[in-house]
This record gives C-alpha cells, structure tokens and sequence, in this order.
C-alpha cells in the first residue's frame, strides 16, 4: 500500500462554522455526560472526601497534557487531529498504536453515555424502568433502550455540523445549568461537615486510593472531553485563537462544577449510609437518590431529565468526532478508503458514522455496566494521551519551519511533565486492568500488519524503529503495574513511594527515546505539502479578492 497522501479534496468538504463558544460548547458538553451523574459517588467510595483534590489532580493532568495537543491541534487543523499527530511525528506503527488507543477510549464513551442514560431511568417509579437495569449491568430490555439512543445520535449527526453545533450549543447550556443547581440545591438542603473528618478521617483509605480514583473512577473518561474541539479542528473558523481557549477553558469551567458537586454529595450523604464506611455506598442515581432522601423531588425529577439530556448530549458529541477520527486513520493509510469519504453536500463522514455506531453496539454488547466501560475509557485515554508530549516536541525539532498559532515558550517544561503525569495515572489504574487495557491496544496490531507488512522491509524499516518506544513504553508499564505496590494491586516487588519514582523515571526516559526517535516521514512531508497548498490557494484568493475591488472602484479624474 501506498504511503498516505494528501487529501486536501476530502477536507474542503468540511464546513468552517464552529467559533470560539461553539467549540468550547463541545469541549464542555463532552466533559459534562454521564461523569457527573456517577463520578461524585464512584470517587467517594475510594478516596472519601478526599476525592476533591482527585478532582483536581485530574484537571491538572488533563489540562498539562492539553496544552501539548492545542499546539498540535493549531498546527494541523485538520479533522480526528488527535489521530494523526503520532503519525506525522513517527510514522505508521506509533501513529496507529497512538490511534488505535485514542479511538477505542472515545467510540466507548458512545454506548458508555447510552449506558448511562438507562441506568439512571432505572431508578424511575415504572415496573418497566426498574426492569432496565439488576444493579450491575442492564438487562435484555436496558441493552434495547440504549441501542435505541446510539441510534438518535447517529441520526443527529447524519444530517449536517450546522444542526450539530445548534443542537449541541442549546444541550450544553443546560447541562452546566443542571449541575451547578444540583450542588446548589443540596448544599442548602443539608451538608453535614462531620463527613470530612468521621469515617476515617479525610483520606479513609490512603492517597493511592485518592491516586486510583483519580485514574478508574470517571475522572479521567470526564476530562478526556478535552479533545472533542481538537477533533472538530477541520471545521473551526479559526482555529489558531478558537481551539486553545476552547480546550483550556472547558476544562476549567467544568473543574468548577464538578469539584462543587463533590462537596455538595459528601456533605448530604445521610450518615446512616456511612455507617460500614465510604466504600459500602451503593446508589444506583447517587445523586437523585440524595435529593429524594432530603425532600428534593423537585430535583430529583430534573436530574432524571437530565440524566437522559446530559450523556445523550455528549453521545452526540463523540459520535461527531469519533467520526472525524475514523477519517484520519483511513488518511493515515490503515482503512480502506470509503471511510475517508465526506458528503460534499453536508460536511458528514457518513461511511465512518456507520462504522463507529457498529463498534458501539459491540461495545454495548460486551460491557453493560457504567462502571466498567468508564474504567476501559480511562486507561484506553491515558495511553492515547503519551503521543502528545513526545509528538510535540519531536515536531518542533523536525518541521520548526511550520505555522505555530499556540507556542508555549514554556513547552519544553511542560511535554515531559505531561509524560509523567499520564505514565502515573496509567499506573494508578491498578493491575490487572492495565494489563487487560494494554492487551486490547495490542489487539489492533493486526490491522496496521495487514497495511504495513506488505511493503519492502527497507521501506517499513524506518517507521519499527521509530514507533518502538511506544511498543516498549507499553511492555514496560504493564511489567511495573504487575510487580509494582500492593496499593495499586500490584505483587509488591516494588516498595510503596519508590514505585512512584520508579514510574516517574520511566516516563522521562521514554519521552526522551520517543523524542529523539522522531524522523522526517511521508506523512509529515504530504501535510507539509497540504498545509502549503492551502496557504497558496488562500492567498490566490485574497488576490482575487482585491483584484475584484479594485475594478470595481470607481475611476478618478
């Protein structure tokens, strides 16, 4: 197969009317689902009160690893932007391994959002919503309800961005409005503050629990909404200026809500509940449940509302830009070539559309529950998040010519601390589920083999030794999860504080080998070429632009 080539046709089928609030709408809407529904009560049921500055740990990780991709995303304002910086940065194996990952952590949030929608309709006084869900997964009758929903989002998107960025702009305004009244509401209702120091004090059960919260109890599948705007990047009006004030903003905007909604459920929790500690809560609508316990039925049916409102919204979010993702991978050369087709008359990747609400379906097949698909996401997303870092840097030593609408003086600092910080979050994740995770990215190696080995090993030579840093980076993260504390359910060959370091130290060393591994591949030199050929046809137009004025000017005498 021939090496990917530039698709600039492709991409002029994309409509640029998403501003600033616009994309910002999809950053927050996406980081505002169904995280907030159960996130308060699964972080609270590892860390305590403690799960606050969880929070806040995740936002922070969130926010250093964004500010790698608002460079990327500035750069190549191109559509699935988050899967193919890899690629321009090391070619074919790192850019599928780093896509692949990106990919299964967002086409999951799709039936995860579903998921999430039903189980709280579950809690609704119906015999047949009660029958949609046995508390730990739903049923035959749940599984047919949130099929239903990966359906409406699929249509929502099938039709046009226009409707997309109208719809998605109306949803987010009242999924901010929902949970800021909902902390409100039960902060006046009751908030008992012995909560923060009872029951084990404030870290009942240690900062690896607050750590562990941090990586598999929603937080990190709730930030992750970070990268929608990044993946709109196509249709942005500017992009330069739009894309890093949408992803930085959304994500303080929401570290907002969501660090209120904490305070007020710890605080309303009836005491009775904690009388076998934080890790016996077992809500099944956390935060309906407090209402209806303090007389809020009010809220409580506004919450069931929006508990169908707010992760359909942002279902709606992912299936828009799960689909531009698809497309960057079939422009990265790893699927065939009708899922890079795009509606010249509605902007729409149809054929990719298809592809995803398939997979969600697969999705929705296997893991049934919130719980388990919000643990999936969350590792899948760390492991997309390594290529950022390393991509970033690696390109500005090899393409420092290229446009930089968003250059941090201050990136050098901040790429291998985001390193870190994803290498840390991905340990805290716990053994084995790192492990189950690492072994579904090994997975979709089939798939690159089926494109890549076909080529002269003298061709594909270049783009193994480039990418094996990641495959070794995975190896190795899944060798320390296993030996690592017994905190983070490792077999305790590695002793509690030093496992940290350890992890720390092998995220420098690997964003040091990824960096200095980067080299000057086809797809980097066909972007070069595209960004070029834009760059000239705008100016050409510009040109006819004022010729036209000019002509039309009125003679003087």
């Amino acid at each position: 197969m021939s090496e990917p080539e530039s698709s600039t046709a492709s991409h002029q089928n994309y409509r640029r009317s998403l501003g600033t609030i616009s994309l910002t709408a999809v950053g927050l809407g996406s980081i505002i689902g169904s995280g907030w529904l159960f996130g308060a009560e699964r972080a609270a049921k590892l860390a305590g009160p403690a799960s606050i500055l969880a929070w806040v740990i995740g936002a922070a990780v969130a926010l250093t690893i964004a500010l790698t991709y608002s460079e990327l995303g500035s750069m190549f304002p191109k559509a699935g932007g988050m899967v193919r910086y890899g690629q321009y940065s090391h070619g074919s194996l790192a850019g599928y391994l780093a896509a692949w990952a990106n990919w299964i952590a967002i086409v999951s949030v799709i039936p995860g959002e579903a998921t999430a929608s039903v189980q709280y309709m579950s809690s609704w006084h119906f015999g047949w919503a009660k029958g949609l869900y046995d508390g730990q997964e739903l049923t035959l009758s749940g599984v047919a309800l949130a099929s239903v929903l990966l359906v409406g989002y699929f249509v929502l998107n099938w039709f046009a961005i226009t409707l997309f960025a109208k719809t998605n702009t109306a949803i987010t305004v009242f999924k901010v409005v929902v949970p800021t009244l909902t902390a409100g509401a039960l902060l006046l209702a009751h908030f008992d503050s012995a909560h923060f120091t009872d029951h084990g004090g404030f870290a009942p059960n240690g900062w690896s629990a607050v750590f562990t919260a941090v990586a598999v109890s929603g937080i990190v599948w709730a930030f992750n909404g970070f990268q929608s705007p990044l993946n709109l990047a196509g249709e942005a009006k500017n992009p330069g200026k739009s894309l890093p004030k949408a992803v930085i903003g959304s994500i303080l905007i929401a570290l907002v809500i969501y660090v209120a909604l904490q305070i007020a459920f710890l605080g309303a929790i009836p005491t009775a509940d904690l009388s076998q500690g934080w890790s016996s809560l077992a809500y099944t609508s956390p935060l309906a449940d407090l209402a209806i316990a303090w007389g809020l039925n009010w809220l409580a049916i506004l919450l069931y509302a929006d508990a169908f409102i707010s992760p359909s919204g942002t279902g709606m979010i992912y299936a828009a830009t799960t689909s531009r993702m698809i497309h960057g991978v079939q422009e990265n050369g790893h699927l065939p070539k009708v899922f890079g087709k795009v509606d010249a008359k509605t902007g729409i990747p149809r054929p990719a559309l298809v592809l995803n609400l398939v997979v969600a379906f697969l999705f929705l097949a296997v893991f049934r529950g919130w719980g388990s698909l919000a643990e999936i996401v969350s590792v899948a997303t760390v492991i997309s998040y390594i290529t950022g870092p390393v991509a970033v840097m690696a390109l500005r030593r090899l393409a420092p010519d290229l446009p930089r609408p968003v250059r941090l003086r201050a990136m050098p600092v901040i790429a291998p601390v985001a390193m870190v910080f994803g290498s840390l979050v991905l340990y805290w994740a716990r053994w084995p589920l790192t492990g189950k995770v690492i072994l579904l990215m090994a997975a979709g190696l089939p798939i690159w083999a089926w494109y890549e080995l076909r080529k002269p090993f003298a061709q594909l030579k270049p783009h193994l030794m480039a990418g094996a840093w990641m495959v070794a980076y995975l190896f190795v993260m899944a060798g320390v999860s296993w030996a690592g504390s017994s905190d983070f359910g490792g077999h305790g060959y590695l002793p509690e504080g030093w496992d940290l370091l350890i992890v720390a130290a092998i995220g420098l060393a690997f964003y040091y080998w990824g960096v200095a591994s980067a080299w000057a591949n086809p797809s980097l030199a066909a972007v070069r070429q595209e960004l070029a050929d834009a760059e000239a046809a705008e100016a050409a137009d510009a040109a006819a632009e004022g010729a036209q004025g000019s002509m039309g000017e009125p003679s003087r005498v």
